[in-house]
């Protein structure tokens, strides 16, 4: 049997935030999960069980706020012995176009605060990231207060298809290996 991978959502919960920009990482679990029902987890996650061929897949999303999920996601991969190489966080990053994706392993948290405290929980930045880009503010805005916005409407139409994107470049991921995910998708 394939060693299990755990797939974990940045995202702030609450409906409030359910669909800002913050919460890309989880609109993408949640669509990987589309076929599974979420339950709550003692780590402090909600998670739900797929399989990515015959691969054991654990989607997670934390209870607690983005710079907060360190310890959730951590408890989690120790219950179920998920080794960071098997882990894949799936976040918004302000320094890619929006609709644009980039996959990587390990590097900095670029001001991340949700990717800082894994990173400081995991002991360094081992883990795969699936970079979903959702570019800067126009203008003067502060990009802490963009990313708890809600895409713009022009961004909406292309938003479904860009989650889609996103999930398919996790399941590439666990099952073709880092090289053939940035081979497609970046």
């Amino acid at each position: 049997m394939a060693d299990r991978w755990l797939v974990f959502g940045l995202g702030n919960p609450g409906d409030q935030y359910a669909k800002t920009r913050h919460n890309i990482g989880q609109m993408v679990v949640d669509y990987l999960a589309s076929n599974s029902k979420f339950t709550s987890h003692k780590s402090r996650t909600e998670i739900a069980d797929i399989h990515v061929g015959q691969i054991p897949v654990t989607l997670a999303k934390s209870k607690l706020y983005m710079n907060e999920s360190g310890a959730p996601c951590k408890a989690l991969a120790d219950f179920y012995k998920v080794a960071p190489s098997n882990l894949i966080v799936i976040h918004d990053e302000l320094d890619i176009p929006f609709n644009t994706i980039r996959i990587k392993q390990g590097g900095g948290d670029n001001g991340h605060n949700g990717l800082k405290d894994l990173t400081m929980h995991f002991g360094g930045p081992g883990y795969y990231r699936v970079r979903m880009g959702i570019g800067r503010p126009a203008g003067p805005q502060d990009p802490a207060d963009f990313v708890l916005k809600p895409f713009a409407s022009t961004e909406k139409k292309e938003l479904e298809d860009f989650i889609a994107r996103g999930a398919a470049a996790v399941e590439r991921l666990i099952e073709k290996g880092l090289e053939a995910a940035q081979q497609e998708f970046n």
